[in-house]
Order: C-alpha cells, then structure tokens, then sequence
C-alpha cells in the first residue's frame, strides 16, 4: 500500500525522514525478516495515491453521491478482477474479503448521506472511511488487523473519484525490489515474481498481509524496517528475509553472486523429502496449516495438518451451519489425510472476530474479551454442534483426528473442554496456549488434555501488551523475543515431562532459522504454511538434537531479539 498523501487523508502515515540514505555511501537498515531468501536489484516504490484537492461545491448531490457510490463499486469490480486472476488461495480469500468490506452497506450509506448534506464525493468518501477506520481501531483485535485494508480500499475509491489510476504496483520490465510503506492485499496481485524479487515494507508486523503473503508467494520479504522510503528508486539493495537486513547502495555484481549461492541454497532445500527429523534423526513432525479442503492440494509433502482453521466455514452467515453441513466439510478434509494427524481447532471466533448470527454486543477491548472457548462456553450449543460434526466426520474416515480449543487460559476450562471432546467419542484433546497465564501452567493443563499447541502470534501479542497490527510495535512481535521463547521453553518443559506433545502453529514456525531452536526448546511438531515446508525440514536436517539444544539455551539467554537470532 502506498504511503497515503496529504494531511486530509484519512490514512495519514507518519513522513519519512528525509536524508536519503542512498546518500550516506551505503550502509545497512534494519527491520524484522518475516520471509526467508536472499534477493536484491534497484529499488522502485509503489505508487502514490493522489493527494486530495481542496473541497469544492456541489451542484448536484444526488449526481455526485452517484459518482462517488460508483467510485466504490469500481474498486469492488477491481478487487474482484484481481481475485479471478490470481492462483494463489490465499490471496483470492483476502481480496474477496477486502471486496466484501467495500460492499458494506453501512459504508456505502454514509459516502451517500456525506454528499447529500453538501460534501464532494473524494472527500465523502474519506470522511466515511475515516469514520470506518476510527471504528476498526477502536474495536481492537481482529477488526483493529484491518484498519490496512480499509485505508487501501479508501485510496482506490478516492484515485478512481478523481479520475486517477488506483494505486498500484510498477512493472518496468526488469527485475527490482518493491519498497513501500505498506502493501495491501490488492497490490499482490500484480507482482510478477520475474520481475519483484524481494519486498520491504517501513510498516507491518510478522502478522502483517505483507508478510503472510511474502511468505505464500515465496518472496524475500522485510518489514517494519525504518527508513526504507528514503532509498531513492533506482538504488541497488540487498534483502536477506531471514536476518531482516537490508543492505543499501550494494556492488551489482556482488547482488549476482549472492542469488547465485541462494539458488543453490534453494536447489538442496527442495530436494530435502520425507518426515522432519534432526541430523540424528530426533522427529519433529512437520504439519501444515489449513482453512478448508481446498487447501489439500498444497500439503502433500507434510505429515500432517497441525491447524485446520474451522473459522472460514463460518464467516459471513446469518444462521449457524447446520450439523449435516459442518460434518461434510470436516469429512472432506479428513477424507484427504487418510492415515496422517489431523488437528481441528472449536470455532475461534468472538467480539475480536465478530460472525453475524452471533449478535455479540459491542465490548470496550474485545481482544481480550469473549471469543474461542469463551463464547463456546456461554453458548455451548456452538461446541456441542461443532463436536457432534467432527466425530460423525471422523468416523467415516481414517483420519488421526485431534481436536483443539483456542483462548484457553485455565485449568478449569482445559479439563472442561476435553471432557466435551471425548464425551463426543474423539480421542485426542488439546488446548492452544495463547496467553501467557496457559504458558506458565502447561504442566496443570497436560494434566486434564493430550497436547498443546502454540499460537505464537497471540501469545506475543498478549505477553507483550502489543497490538500485531502496530508497525510500531512490531520488535515487540518479533518471534526472536527471548521471553517469548522463554514461555515456549516452558510449555516444552511441561510436554517432554508429561510425555505428551507440543507443538508451535504460529507464524514462528515457519521461519527456517528459528526451528532447531524451537526443537531444542522442546517442541514435538511445527505446523506452517505449506511452501515452509521443505526449508524448515533442510533447516532440521541439518542440526544434531544436540545442536538444537545447545542454540535453544543460547538463544534463550540473549539480551534481544537481534542478538538470539545472531547465535542461531
């Protein structure tokens, strides 16, 4: 997403220092590497959105509110275009949710009445997506994550108002590394991976679109890296998405020489096959990360599903799915998996991600309100239905299925929902730790469930009272955070003295250089999405448990999160 212009934009960023850092001979810039690989080539940015103009008067409002509605209809029919074209899941999913946002009613009503009572239509619509955003952040949360799209849904209404073209992304014909402040699903869409080849970004988190979708195209990818905009177009850098430096004003000749020993690098990881293990053969299992059946194309090469994410089966409905709906569509995916784990996280849903047939009333910080096992406890009909459907899936498969809760935070509510899960006639029940107060009594948990598995992106978010969503908070989110790695140390702990697995299905688990140290921390599998795979398991392979242990104890005793990813 392109930094929003001009001090009436609703999505205003804070400006970049100036200075130019080409200027300086060189040097290096700093931010959170969120996608492994080594790329460089002179950089372009995205392009700018148009500033807004001065107000001016309305003729007629009726023909303006009009043009204005039409304007967001244009970035409907756009969005929608970029989903039909695109072939990567995840990113036809969000863009289809971000359309689904410029469709909201609410929306379209308050562009509309901003111009009946005498507002032209670009500022119309910023006022209304200003009104929107202040919502979303106030809301917190899951809400609170969108506030990026919202701003690049207002930037494309406001360009095509002014007879400009949306924002987007350059395509000089050459290859080149996108810098930008952020970017928002829709400039995705127009990467040609022959031509970008590493993405850096001065906003975002490792939760960020940015980096969720760097991760699923494969792109070297950086964010929260201060002052990235200052490099000026054209000036040669070198990304490295693991350490998260960005090397500036570098030799191209050296940039060839290292994608040379990248591709190399790429080549030995994906010839690596077959189930993790460490160089002494010590098993990590290596799952993938789900939403639906769809996704079973891409997973082959695991060995498992460590999070089926029930949540997508569920959004956007008036009515709760019926039981004979939910069985099939967890039978389809259990169906896929015959023979291999499968684990099923209850309905994460809540006041942080509202579902219309919910009607949950407005909560003052529903990140930490009712949501996960907490509204499945206050309307238990949603997890006796869910379990009902899972076991009746089960049952006509030969599926290993686990079943999971999400925001669990005592032992009381662990030993209740997996006395409701073998009720049900499922074997296996486990809790996610999420918080904090569930890192520190793993041991309690284990006691009344079969497994743990750990969501790393909210147990950061929790222990470090930081937003995911804040670019300026994203060191904070940083996986590499040594008291993160502490509460995993402790869930690790618990789990080898139960004799019970653990496992990560956080963002975490995907980084190639953090996963001999979650090994080492005692981590029995780790669920990513399904592009990590191969180098996660090269990255196994290539450690002795020994090896793992010995970068666990040092990455734990690390000062920051710069200086444990320098030991490993």
């Amino acid at each position: 997403m392109p930094e929003p212009a001009g001090p009436q934009s609703a999505t205003a960023a804070p400006q970049s220092g100036g200075g130019g850092v080409q200027s300086a001979g060189g040097g290096v810039l700093r931010g959170i590497g969120v996608s492994p690989g080594l790329a460089g080539g002179p950089v372009l940015r995205v392009a700018g959105v148009p500033a807004l103009p001065e107000p001016v008067p309305v003729a007629d409002p009726p023909a303006e509110a009009d043009r204005a509605v039409a304007a967001l209809r244009e970035v409907v029919a756009e969005l929608t275009r970029r989903a039909d074209r695109s072939g990567e899941k995840t990113l036809v999913d969000v863009l289809r949710a971000q359309a689904m946002m410029a469709e909201d009613p609410v929306l379209l009503d308050a562009v509309r009445d901003n111009v009946l009572s005498g507002t032209d239509g670009p500022h119309a619509i910023d006022a209304a997506f200003a009104t929107h955003r202040s919502a979303f952040e106030a809301a917190g949360g899951y809400l609170a994550e969108r506030v990026a799209d919202l701003d690049d849904l207002r930037n494309r209404a406001v360009a095509v108002c002014l007879g400009r073209p949306m924002p987007g992304v350059p395509s000089p014909g050459h290859r080149y590394v996108l810098t930008a402040w952020d970017l928002a699903p829709a400039d995705t869409v127009d990467l040609d991976p022959e031509q970008v080849v590493a993405l850096v970004t001065e906003s975002g988190g490792p939760t960020s679109h940015t980096a969720i979708l760097a991760r699923a195209l494969g792109l070297p990818a950086v964010v929260a890296c201060p002052r990235v905009r200052d490099v000026a177009d054209g000036t040669t850098v070198l990304v490295d998405g693991a350490t998260g430096q960005v090397r500036v004003d570098v030799d191209p000749a050296e940039v060839t020489a290292a994608e040379s020993a990248e591709r190399e690098r790429q080549a030995a990881v994906a010839a690596s096959s077959g189930p993790g293990r460490t160089a002494d053969g010590h098993p990590v299992a290596l799952l993938a990360n789900i939403g639906s059946a769809r996704d079973l194309a891409a997973v082959e090469e695991s060995e498992g599903v460590g999070l089926f994410r029930t949540e997508l089966l569920f959004l956007d409905r008036s009515r709760e799915p019926s039981l004979d709906e939910q069985t099939e569509a967890y039978r389809q995916v259990f169906a896929g998996l015959a023979g291999r784990r499968v684990v099923i996280r209850t309905l994460d849903a809540g006041a942080d991600k509202p579902l219309p047939f919910l009607q949950q009333t407005d909560e003052p910080n529903p990140a930490l309100g009712v949501r996960g096992l907490r509204l499945a406890r206050q309307r238990p009909e949603l997890l006796h239905t869910q379990l009902a459907a899972i076991a009746r899936a089960a049952e006509r498969t030969a599926a290993d299925v686990w079943v999971m809760a999400p925001m669990v935070a005592t032992r009381a509510e662990a030993a209740e929902f997996a006395g409701a899960v073998h009720a049900a006639g499922l074997p296996k029940a486990g809790v996610m730790i999420e918080v904090p107060a569930a890192a520190l009594q793993a041991a309690q948990l284990l006691e009344v469930v079969d497994f743990l598995s750990i969501g790393t992106n909210d147990l950061s978010q929790y222990t470090f009272a930081a937003d995911r969503q804040s670019g300026a908070l994203a060191e904070l989110l940083d996986p590499w955070q040594p008291a993160l790695l502490r509460l995993i140390a402790e869930v690790g702990a618990a789990g080898r003295a139960a004799g019970k697995p653990v496992g990560v299905c956080g963002e975490a688990a995907a980084d190639p250089l953090l996963a001999p140290v979650l090994a080492g921390l005692g981590m029995t599998s780790l669920s990513m999405s399904a592009r990590s795979l191969a180098p996660v398991r090269a990255a196994l392979a290539g450690r002795t448990y020994a090896d793992c242990e010995r970068l666990a104890r040092l990455a734990l005793a690390a000062d920051d999160p710069a200086q444990a990813r320098q030991v490993a």
